[in-house]
């Protein structure tokens, strides 16, 4: 494919690097959440599953945000 014109590499409006530092700043604070709730409370298997998709949502962003 030859010429200039195609898009690839271009980041979304909205994948910038304070969204990304941001939701990994989240992911930290829900995992000092889920954390002291599974101290205080007791172990909950849901906020442990969402915690994960979290951390797995900013691993995606941190490895798909292009420089």
């Amino acid at each position: 494919m030859e010429g200039t014109d195609h898009e690839e590499g271009v980041a979304m409006p909205g994948s910038t690097h304070g969204a990304t530092k941001a939701m990994g700043v989240l992911t930290v604070g829900g995992l000092v959440v889920v954390t002291a709730y599974s101290v205080a409370l007791g172990s909950n298997g849901w906020l442990w599953f969402g915690w994960v998709v979290l951390g797995l949502l900013t691993l995606a962003m941190i490895v798909t945000q292009s420089d």
